[in-house]
């Protein structure tokens, strides 16, 4: 029953938060003051610097789906079914959720130690002490960053996991180009763009909420800053899994 009142309360305070943050977010746009400053190097760490591992990925599960998934497909004569899989794979499923796993990696951790160190330095009762609103300074550029990021990196992926698949195909089996891309966007509907936009939206939002949350829910103590990274890289990854399938499951169920 304690467990159980915790996560309740833990719940309505991300929730809270996550209310806060959007309500700031509109007079953050319209002063566009210094914390622009962090929105922009938040999304140069979380979407810039993170293409380079994203680029392995995408190269790699479409070399592995065209390796693995063709030559079965070709022997029962559904070669043509490689082009759907390719996009359920790389663009409809593991596009959001791998790039969400990499933003966890990279930027979960660091949102919610820096928010932590400065909740232990006092930093936040300075800002509230001279009229700053912390949520709007330091919430909303890191969630509008890790939000922006995730949508980035996820089209990202998607483009360059569906076009580098067909690089690496031409070192098994030669396809023409206009053949490969004609056969990708006739089995690419806008179903499967939206689904894995809203994806890559909402796993952003639930990566940049947890992290902030867990920083500033720390105390006094510097022992604390290592243990709120660690709860948001774990709240992030449970929070996308169950929302993924959440939100494949309406699918597949409005698809019917």
């Amino acid at each position: 029953m304690i467990n159980f009142t915790a996560g309740l309360k833990d719940v309505f305070y991300n929730l809270g938060i996550f209310a806060r943050t959007l309500g700031a977010v509109g007079s953050f746009i319209k002063r566009w003051n210094v914390s622009a400053r962090v929105l922009v190097m938040q999304i140069l760490f979380t979407f810039v610097q993170a293409m380079g591992i994203s680029t392995l990925l995408a190269l790699g599960i479409g070399a592995a789906v065209n390796v693995m998934g063709f030559p079965f497909l070709a022997m029962i004569g559904q070669d043509s079914l490689i082009y759907p899989l390719l996009i359920i794979i790389i663009t409809r499923e593991l596009g959001p959720l791998l790039t969400a796993f990499i933003v966890i990696a990279r930027s979960a951790t660091a949102i919610a130690t820096e928010t932590a160190g400065m909740v232990i330095s006092h930093e936040v009762e300075a800002y509230i002490s001279v009229g700053v609103d912390p949520i709007e300074h330091l919430a909303v550029p890191r969630f509008l960053g890790v939000t922006i990021s995730v949508f980035l990196l996820n089209v990202f992926f998607s483009v360059f996991g569906l076009a580098g698949s067909f690089v690496v195909a031409q070192l098994f089996h030669s396809i023409p180009a206009d053949y490969y891309f004609s056969n990708i966007l006739t089995n690419l509907g806008i179903q499967d763009i939206l689904i894995s936009l809203l994806k890559s939206v909402a796993f952003g939002m639930i990566i940049s909420i947890g992290a902030i949350t867990e920083g500033l829910r720390v105390e006094r103590a510097i022992t604390e800053v290592p243990v709120a990274g660690l709860r948001a890289v774990g709240k992030a990854f449970a929070g996308c899994i169950v929302l993924n399938i959440i939100l494949t499951a309406v699918y597949y169920m409005a698809m019917i």
